[in-house]
């Protein structure tokens, strides 16, 4: 993601008033006073000099950030909190505007790398772990600390975005004009957050796949783990099979064979037809493999009969953003799946490590879970009306994400509509399905619009390719966006080019193909409602 940075610094072409203010005014921050806030240090970071972190896929792009300065804060909102927080202001060339950064999984680390995206575009931006250390999966330091599940659930983003506006306006003399939050996943669920809880945070929002039904997420995620334990456990080696079949069942449903379910709703493929014939094999499913896959698509619910959680959506099994990392994992127990389930209900709601999912029971794990958890991390709240009635927020969801089911965002959605009406959701929400994508990104379809804030060769400028600048001109410009143009790339570096773009709709509207013409280029789609 950061080599398209490069390209589209070229040519962004700031217009705000270039706000220039001197290194004594970065180290000043040092002493700054804010309540429950300790600002470890503040300093300027000369261009090209901060070392890259090892997790990043592009180093030498560090190498081309501009001067900038550089806060480290931890802030203590409980007494057993200890929320780290990183602001990074560049030195010049200030736009005017701060950008949140979010979190994955659960949380743990901060986002040096879209914090360097957004220095290197012109953003006072600042990133958070929520108050933990960790990997995105590991769960462990929730144990017994309920102070740090509700710093991550919504206090430490908050924290963050009100320590860094403020830090900000005293560096440049000046508060950011706008602020807007972007990201992805629990990066999703936080931004739902902000908007539900503390509207006036930011001004824009850009949610994807989010994970903000938290609670029934993992309880669903746990009950496919018992779905697919024993003789049920689908190996990634038929994930090939089950791929294949569904295409064949469904690929031209929408008029277009091109390995990509456009509303993957429509297609009725039944697990069944995968039956082995006499030889289990990997062109095939047992009975029980059958059977689970079915309850998969299905998706968990209660012995009442009411949805817990919508099921997967078939069509893109594939990949390395697909089943075989979220669902089957290479083994019984090493799926995503498996990870944020199980590390879950051991450490934030039963708060005991020898938990074992074999004890668990849908209902009972639903109704511990709300009772612990969902206040501090659940956003579900649909009543939108504070934030819609000033800002503008974007959804986004992969139709084939196999962590998050892309119908939870579309139930969302609706929810919202039925509570903050029609007229004021067109105004300032909407909302884009992604065909052929998984979480956050990848798969067969075209997964790239903007969503990170950048794109090769449609840099921030380019609101028709970019859904995070197509935002930032609703906010500002007051122009709501249409479609976007997705598009698809292959290759690496200088090899890197387009296999296909295709318009996403805001939603409920759909890509139609108008019957002639190349079916990679978008130019012969349209935008229609579906019967």
């Amino acid at each position: 993601m950061l080599k398209r940075i490069a390209s589209a610094m070229l040519v962004l072409g700031i217009t705000a008033a270039l706000a220039q203010p001197s290194p004594q005014s970065c180290s000043a921050l040092a002493k700054a006073s804010l309540t429950n806030v300790k600002i470890l240090s503040a300093a300027i970071v000369e261009a090209g000099a901060f070392p890259p972190p090892e997790t990043t896929n592009d180093a030498p792009f560090y190498k081309q950030l501009p001067a900038f300065c550089r806060v480290t804060a931890q802030l203590i909102p409980s007494s057993d909190s200890d929320i780290k927080v990183e602001l990074w202001m560049p030195v010049a060339a200030w736009n005017g505007k701060f950008r949140g950064q979010g979190n994955g999984g659960f949380a743990g680390v901060i986002d040096f790398d879209n914090l360097a995206v957004a220095v290197s575009l012109g953003y006072a931006s600042a990133g958070t772990d929520t108050g933990h250390v960790g990997s995105g999966i590991d769960a462990t330091w929730a144990l017994h600390h309920p102070e740090k599940i509700i710093d991550f659930g919504y206090r430490a983003i908050h924290e963050m975005t009100q320590t860094a506006r403020t830090l900000t306006a005293r560096f440049y003399d000046k508060a950011p004009t706008r602020s807007y939050f972007a990201a992805c996943s629990d990066g999703g669920r936080e931004a739902l957050m902000e908007a539900q809880r503390y509207p006036d945070d930011y001004d824009g929002i850009l949610a994807g796949a989010p994970a903000n039904n938290w609670s029934h997420l993992l309880t669903a995620a746990v009950n496919g783990v018992q779905e697919l334990s024993g003789s049920s456990y689908i190996p990634a080696a038929k994930l090939p099979a089950i791929q294949s079949a569904v295409l064949a069942a469904c690929d031209k449903l929408d008029g277009v064979a091109d390995g990509i379910l456009n509303d993957p709703r429509t297609c009725r493929f039944n697990p069944s037809t995968l039956l082995c014939k006499s030889t289990d094999t990997d062109q095939c499913l047992t009975a029980p493999q059958a059977a689970a896959l079915k309850k998969l698509y299905a998706g968990t619910y209660e012995t009442t009969g009411q949805l817990v959680f919508p099921g997967l959506l078939p069509g893109a099994e594939l990949g390395n953003n697909g089943w075989g990392s979220w669902i089957t994992g290479d083994a019984p127990g090493k799926s995503a799946m498996y990870a944020f389930g199980t590390g879950f209900f051991t450490d934030m709601v039963y708060s005991n490590p020898n938990w074992t999912y074999t004890s668990f029971t849908v209902d009972a794990g639903l109704q511990a879970a709300v009772q612990k958890t969902a206040t501090a991390l659940d956003s579900t709240d649909p009543n939108l009306k504070p934030f819609l009635s000033r800002g503008k927020l974007i959804l986004y969801h992969g139709w084939n994400d196999p962590a998050i089911s892309a119908l939870n965002t579309v139930n969302y959605f609706n929810q919202v509509i039925s509570v903050t009406g029609q007229q004021q959701t067109n105004a300032s929400l909407r909302l884009y399905m992604a065909p052929g994508v998984q979480h956050c990104g990848e798969g067969p379809g075209p997964d790239s619009f903007g969503q990170f804030g950048d794109s090769p060769l449609f840099p921030l400028k380019d609101p028709q390719h970019n859904l995070y600048a197509a935002l930032e001109q609703w906010v500002e410009q007051g122009t709501a966006p249409s479609e976007i143009i997705a598009t698809k790339y292959a290759g690496t570096g200088s090899t890197t080019h387009v296999t296909m773009t295709r318009p996403l709709c805001p939603y409920p509207e759909a890509a139609t193909y108008k019957g002639s013409g190349d079916i990679n280029n978008a130019t012969n789609f349209t935008c229609t409602t579906p019967k």
